[in-house]
């Protein structure tokens, strides 16, 4: 929306008494440290706090699994903050997106940032899972147990006393599903695209960088994937095609933004071009930022462009109502 602002002309402006001048000048230093003007949720923080390395048991196998949160300072306490969940790429761990300074890391730690999201990075089983169904597990539970820690009372939000009993990963439609956004690069951008098909109603938008939308048709890092999907593509071709997401394209109703390299080879762009294909068709919040001479990398500035469409289309539109 473009706005102008404009001032009334031949006017000479008003000038304030010393009473006023003094007033103001008084409001300007005790305004901010009594809590006045309220601070605007939706401002960008000042630091991150440090990283916290977080365990939990699993609910699929009893397994010891774990993530990293980074939360913005200063906390606003009167709102739900928003999750930014990050997926690393193969043979990383939950501490690629805090820690690397490669684009695509520094730029969605710095967009975090901006918009006060707390950034949560899980391993998913790491180095290599391709979101299998345990790493699937894992990030639901994830996310539906910092929701429950990060969520902040509102009157009338439908929820009652008994959901912060509720176990991880089962369904609520109380919390507040708006609050997760969900990217990755590589494998990660990959994993993002599975999980937000597989769970639309958790996800309120999605940034994919370099990642394949056909598990069916991708033929790198076999060994990992075949380990992680239960067996070979035609052993379980099923459980393949359940996990490409360019077979569930209308499942993408949120917002939703892509990188692609033309010159990638490690995991061509061509599924993911198909998938956008059919997504724009009945889904007008996309973004697709393809590089022809790109290759297994997005550059800062796409990724920063990325994460910034997701998050403002999400503040904008119906995912995004505080």
């Amino acid at each position: 929306m473009n706005r102008t602002v404009r001032t009334a002309s031949g006017s000479s402006p008003a000038i304030p008494s010393p009473a006023l001048r003094l007033f103001a000048m008084l409001f300007a230093v005790i305004g901010p440290a009594a809590g006045w003007p309220p601070r605007d949720p939706a401002a960008a923080a000042e630091r991150w706090g440090p990283p916290t390395d977080i365990e939990f048991r699993s609910a699929r196998d009893g397994s010891a699994q774990r993530y990293v949160e980074m939360v913005p300072e200063p906390v606003d306490d009167a709102h739900s903050p928003r999750l930014l969940v990050v997926l690393h790429g193969h043979g990383s761990d939950r501490w690629q997106y805090i820690r690397q300074d490669r684009g695509e890391c520094r730029g969605a730690r710095d967009v975090a940032l901006k918009y006060g999201l707390i950034l949560i990075s899980p391993d998913y089983r790491a180095p290599d899972s391709w979101m299998g169904p345990a790493a699937e597990a894992d990030v639901a539970q994830i996310i539906h147990e910092a929701r429950q820690r990060h969520r902040r009372a509102r009157p009338n939000d439908g929820a009652s006393a008994g959901d912060a009993g509720r176990p991880s990963g089962l369904g609520d439609a109380n919390a507040s599903a708006d609050r997760v956004i969900l990217g990755g690069g590589s494998m990660g951008g990959a994993s993002a695209l599975i999980f937000a098909a597989l769970h639309p109603e958790l996800v309120a938008g999605v940034v994919s960088q370099n990642g394949t939308a056909n598990m069916l048709e991708y033929d790198h890092f076999q060994d990992s994937i075949q380990r992680s999907y239960g067996g070979t593509k035609q052993e379980h071709a099923a459980e393949y095609r359940r996990r490409s997401p360019e077979f569930a394209a209308d499942r993408f109703t949120m917002p939703l933004a892509v990188t692609t390299g033309g010159l990638d080879t490690l995991v061509p762009p061509a599924s993911i071009l198909r998938l956008v294909d059919r997504v724009k068709q009945h889904n007008p919040s996309i973004l697709l930022l393809h590089r022809e001479q790109g290759g297994h990398n997005t550059n800062y500035d796409d990724t920063v462009r990325a994460y910034e469409f997701v998050v403002q289309a999400v503040q904008a539109g119906p995912h995004g109502s505080p």
